[in-house]
């Protein structure tokens, strides 16, 4: 059974990439301390790695308000049949 709690309704851009600041910074400071089994360290580096990709793709990534303006230079296209006549 799915703890309801759990799941994500809110998809606010702006929160979401606070979380991910914090998780990325978190997993820096668990590598920073030493602390964790040597096993660990290659998991906080793949976490950390993952969360510098996910905030870099949201930088590269425009928001929809921005599209709107794109969206008055889109053009239909007919589809091409690949069966023989």
């Amino acid at each position: 059974m799915v703890d309801r709690s759990l799941i994500m309704t809110n998809h606010d851009p702006r929160m979401m990439r606070q979380e991910l600041e914090q998780v990325r910074e978190w997993a820096i400071e668990q590598l920073a301390a030493g602390t964790e089994p040597p096993w660990s360290w290659y998991q906080y580096m793949k976490l950390r790695e993952a969360s510098e990709s996910i905030l870099a793709g949201m930088d590269m990534a425009q928001p929809a308000e921005d599209s709107q303006e794109s969206a008055l230079h889109l053009r239909l296209v007919g589809t091409v049949s690949l069966q023989p006549y």
